[in-house]
C-alpha cells in the first residue's frame, strides 16, 4: 500500500497510479485524494471531458466510490483551474494529449502534490498515450493489477471484448475483462 511520504516541505511531486482495467486505479485515486483532504489540503480533481461512463462531472471507481471532479478538453485547461489547490487529482490520463506531461511538471514545480491515474497499455498490450512519459519522470508509481477474468490469475492487460480496432472504445464490462499475460495471448 502506498503511504504518502511526509513531506513538510513546499516541494511538489508527480505520483502515477497505473494499471489495467478493473485493477482499482481510481479507487485508489479516490483514496489518495480522500486523504489529503482529511490533512485539509485543497484538492482539485480533473478528468477529460469525453469520459462520460458514469458521470460527467464525478469521476467514478467500478466500485461506485465517486469524486467531483472538473472535466476539460485538453490539458491545458488545468493549469489555471488548478491554482488554487495544495492537491491535484487526474484521472484516467491516457486520454489526455501529451502536454499533460508538461502540465503535471507545472503543477509539480509550484509546489503541488500531482497524482495522476491512467492505463498503462492499451488493448493491444501497447503503451497507452502520455502514460510511460509520465511513469518516466514520476517521483513515485504504483502498479496496480486486476484478477484475469478467465483464470483467476494476477492481471495486467485490458483485453477487449469486441471487435473494435479503434485505440479508444470507452466502456466497461461489455468491452473488456483484466486478463493475465498468458490469457491476453492466447
Amino acid at each position: 500500500m502506498f503511504i504518502e511520504p511526509n513531506n513538510n516541505s513546499k516541494t511538489g511531486w508527480i505520483e502515477v497510479v497505473c494499471g489495467s482495467m478493473f485493477s482499482g486505479k481510481t479507487e485508489e485515486l479516490i483514496r489518495r485524494l480522500k486523504r489529503a483532504k482529511i490533512a485539509h489540503m485543497q484538492v482539485g480533481i480533473f478528468k477529460p471531458e469525453i469520459d462520460v461512463r458514469y458521470d460527467a462531472g464525478k469521476i467514478v471507481s467500478h466500485n461506485e466510490s465517486m469524486a467531483t471532479a472538473f472535466p476539460v478538453s485538453n490539458s491545458n485547461q488545468i493549469i489555471p483551474l488548478a491554482q488554487s489547490y495544495n492537491v491535484i487529482g487526474i484521472d484516467e490520463a491516457q486520454f489526455f494529449d501529451e502536454k499533460i506531461v508538461e502540465v503535471c511538471e507545472v503543477l509539480a514545480n509550484q509546489g503541488k502534490r500531482v497524482i495522476v491515474a491512467g492505463l498503462d497499455m492499451d488493448y493491444t498490450g501497447k503503451p497507452f498515450g502520455p502514460i510511460p512519459h509520465l511513469l518516466s519522470i514520476a517521483n513515485y508509481v504504483t502498479k496496480l493489477h486486476a484478477i484475469c477474468m478467465k483464470c483467476g490469475g494476477i492481471a495486467s492487460y485490458s483485453y477487449r471484448t469486441t471487435q473494435n480496432k479503434d485505440q479508444v472504445v470507452l466502456g466497461e464490462k461489455e468491452h473488456y475483462e483484466a486478463r493475465c499475460r498468458t490469457c491476453f495471448h492466447q
